[in-house]
């Protein structure tokens, strides 16, 4: 593999932390978050650097490192086998992966970071990753 296990880790890291955050609903946002026990930092909004931490990590990986991620996250969902490892790369090759097409289907996949590390554990890689 082109892309190193602990670098899906620190992706998935990331992406788990995008999952559990939910839209504004703290009515006194702005007030001192000692005060309202830190709500605000499970919030999405427009301060929030993790999304783009995200954009920035696999924007930064070269075209064969975003295929193979792709495919674990297929192998993960069960849309593959690990033993077609080989067939789901290329699957994710000929989908947009120059461009924002990972970036996209990554983030627009509930629990892309379980199913990320769900593809490492089914082709017996397992990095140190917090449970979530």
């Amino acid at each position: 593999m082109d892309i190193a296990p602990d670098t899906v880790a620190d992706i998935v890291i990331r992406l788990r932390a995008i999952e559990v955050k939910e839209g504004a609903t703290d009515p006194d946002s702005g007030s001192n978050p000692i005060d309202d026990g830190s709500t605000d930092v499970l919030v999405s909004g427009t301060d929030d650097a993790t999304e783009a931490e995200v954009r920035g990590m696999i924007g930064s990986l070269d075209d064969d490192a975003k295929a193979e991620l792709l495919a674990l996250l297929y192998i993960g969902r069960g849309d593959m086998e690990p033993e077609e490892w080989d067939a789901a790369v290329k699957f994710a090759r000929e989908r947009e992966v120059a461009g924002d097409g990972v970036i996209k289907e990554l983030l627009g996949s509930p629990d892309a970071g379980d199913l990320l590390e769900e593809g490492l554990d089914a082709l017996g890689l397992t990095p140190d990753l917090p449970q979530a």
